[in-house]
């Protein structure tokens, strides 16, 4: 079996860059933006069209720094490699596996929480609702999934403190479903879903009721004039920075209540 694990790099942009390395998949990179007095440490994948490097990625892990959030984004395969076709979805998984290694490694005791944008968001879930033990995928890493009994630092099936999803892509664009969304029922943690009202690959005539057969284990905050990309169109007045840091103090305070409620029930 391939360790996974971190190897040091150095000062990348707005924060520390890492290697990460797994079963599955060739190494990755990784960039981890420390928060002053962090309060947890939520592992970040990109969306589909862009790597973890886009603008996006970069403003969302500084608002959640100033919020008290340190992250952890990461690339999948195919984006370190430069392609934009997205990987197969056993690959897809196995990065998430190792990322979740290399953020447990890399929290110190801190809550860790996952999740990400669009796509990067969906693979954490699926990932950690076991989905490759409900399908034909018996090479991907840790098939159980991450709601198994806590492990080690290098144990991807150790529990995560909640998922966080930064516009989660429930169907695609004027293909209203939401099959996308059913292993949601077989996340076991807290849930914290940011969707905006202009979303296209969101309708949330759909998403609200998904989420109540879920129950409480999931939480809408709706960005009212938000895209899919949480942008805001210029007649609102309101900038993405702005919504970045609406979405960042959200965070904070849902994820200090899941981390409450986790230890609680421990």
């Amino acid at each position: 079996m391939v360790n996974r694990g971190v190897g040091e790099g150095g000062a990348h942009g707005t924060g520390h860059r890492l290697t990460i390395e797994g079963e599955g998949h060739p190494p990755v990179s990784g960039v981890m933006v420390e928060a002053p007095a962090p309060a947890g440490l939520l592992v970040l994948g990109h969306g589909a069209g862009a790597p973890m490097t886009h603008p996006f990625m970069e403003a969302l892990a500084l608002a959640l720094s100033a919020a008290g959030i340190s992250t952890l984004r990461y690339n999948f395969a195919y984006a370190e490699a430069g392609r934009r076709r997205p990987d197969p979805l056993r690959r897809l998984l196995a990065v998430v596996a190792s990322a979740l290694v290399a953020g447990r490694e890399r929290a110190g005791g801190l809550p860790l929480f996952a999740g990400g944008k669009s796509m990067g968001g969906r693979m954490t879930s699926m990932f950690v609702a076991g989905w490759p033990a409900r399908g034909p995928t018996p090479d991907v890493p840790a098939a159980a999934g991450v709601s198994a009994t806590a492990g080690d630092s290098g144990d991807a099936t150790a529990p995560v403190a909640g998922l966080v999803f930064f516009g989660f892509p429930l169907h695609a664009p004027g293909r209203r479903g939401t099959e996308r969304g059913e292993h949601l029922a077989h996340v076991p943690c807290p849930m914290l879903f940011h969707q905006g009202t202009r979303d296209r690959l969101a309708d949330l005539d759909l998403l609200r009721p998904l989420l109540k057969q879920v129950g409480p284990r999931a939480t809408l905050h709706v960005v009212d004039g938000g895209d899919h990309s949480l942008r805001m169109l210029k007649r609102s007045g309101r900038t993405l920075d702005d919504v970045l840091a609406e979405v960042a103090a959200v965070t904070a305070h849902w994820a200090g209540r899941a981390a409450a409620a986790g230890t609680a029930t421990r």
